[in-house]
């Protein structure tokens, strides 16, 4: 994808930026049943605000007391979609406040929703900045795509986005150990039963000031992980590789084994050779020696069974940039890495993800074998240079870097 140099931007010339910035933008097309002209689509130039009194403001958590996903800000934006209507709406930022929905609404039968994970972070120049939003939004729109939901023009829902969080702009933590979490959310809200596209949608973001996924001690430690082949997340012509709800409910239980046994995330395998798929909610990535003596960093490849992560995405373009180590997509197995770990050529293992950053692996339990991962061993770990350098360019340590969209 070509980098796009980008400053400090006001709401004016904001477009100009985007425009260039989702391959969607170009080619979407979304036309009403009974109609060959293409339905509307939301316009960040229509956008309302209506804030928040006094009495609805929160007040601010302690930063060093905040968890994920517990506390959340004065105003959320809300667009709603009518196919009957001419499609999209007008979008709104409003205080924030329940959703009210028909009993019959597609998305608590069907589970017709999908979601995006994205940050804002406070840099160490006070400027607030998003990380690549444009590949949260082409990925939002390849997850409607998959729901039978409407899809829209990215860069007008990142300008939305961007209003958003300089309205509630205090709530963005003034911490590099913290940041502002971004939920875009679809949902089908059609009141009739029946599996079918849905003709009327909401799209709504609200945001979170959350710390780290995981205790501070566990960069230390290492997480450890569940291996169980009799649980499978996704599979071939599956919704692997789309942000769907439906793919985080059931894995509840699983996750809830690993609990009980101690450990703190599941390792997703997938087929007769318990090829490695996920961590948890976060990709996986590890470091080895391979048969020619040489350090390199392997992860599964985009082969439908995961999500196409934007830290993974970051971390391969980073490493690649590098050119230190051979970096490589392809699939892995448990039983190479158990060979690997046997013959101690596995250096490291670690999850990637917005929510976690990277997250290093100290043990797996596989089958009731115990393996234990040397990954917070190593003298210079690869996941704590890939991690420093990714946050450095998330709080703008490293300025104007083309992944940083800084808001004004």
């Amino acid at each position: 994808m070509v980098h796009i140099r980008r400053k400090i931007l006001s709401f004016g010339n904001l477009i100009n930026q985007l425009q260039q910035s989702v391959r969607w933008n170009s080619s979407l097309r979304i036309k009403d049943k009974n109609s060959t002209q293409p339905q509307r689509y939301f316009k960040y130039a229509d956008l309302s605000v209506r804030l928040a009194g006094p009495d609805q403001l929160n007040p601010k958590p302690d930063v060093d007391k905040l968890s994920f996903g517990k506390y959340f800000t004065d105003h959320m934006l809300k667009i709603h979609y009518y196919e009957g209507m001419n499609g999209w709406q007008a979008p709104e930022i409003m205080p924030f406040e329940n959703i009210v929905l028909h009993p019959a609404a597609k998305v608590f039968h069907y589970a017709v929703e999908l979601f995006e994970g994205m940050k804002a972070y406070r840099g160490v120049d006070g400027k607030i900045r998003l990380f690549r939003p444009e590949l949260n939004m082409e990925r939002m729109n390849n997850s409607a795509l998959r729901s039978g939901l409407p899809l829209f023009r990215g860069e007008e829902l990142i300008k939305c986005i961007c209003r958003l969080i300089s309205i509630d702009q205090e709530w963005v933590p003034h911490s590099t150990a913290s940041s502002l979490y971004i939920r875009p959310t679809l949902i089908g809200i059609d009141p009739t039963l029946g599996v079918a596209t849905s003709d009327s949608a909401l799209l709504y973001v609200i945001l979170s000031p959350v710390g780290s996924y995981f205790k501070p001690a566990d960069q230390q430690v290492g997480v450890s992980l569940l291996a169980d082949p009799r649980f499978t997340r996704a599979w071939p012509g599956g919704c692997g590789d789309a942000k769907l709800g439906s793919n985080y409910g059931p894995t509840i239980q699983v996750q809830q084994e690993a609990v009980e046994k101690g450990l703190q995330q599941v390792l997703w395998l997938y087929g007769e050779d318990n090829e490695l798929t996920e961590i948890g909610t976060m990709n996986v990535f590890m470091v080895y020696i391979n048969d020619n003596g040489e350090r390199e960093l392997l992860t599964p490849p985009l082969n439908g069974l995961i999500l196409p992560g934007v830290v993974r995405n970051s971390l391969l373009t980073i490493a690649r940039e590098w050119n230190q180590f051979k970096v490589t997509e392809r699939s892995i197995t448990m039983k190479e890495l158990i060979q690997l770990n046997s013959e101690n050529r596995l250096l490291e293992m670690f999850g990637a993800g917005t929510a976690c950053v990277i997250s290093p692996v100290s043990y797996i339990d596989y089958i009731g074998q115990g393996l234990h991962i040397p990954t917070t061993k190593q003298p210079e770990p690869i996941y704590q240079m890939l991690r420093k350098h990714l946050l450095n360019i998330q709080y703008g340590v490293i300025p104007d870097h083309p992944w940083s969209l800084v808001i004004e």
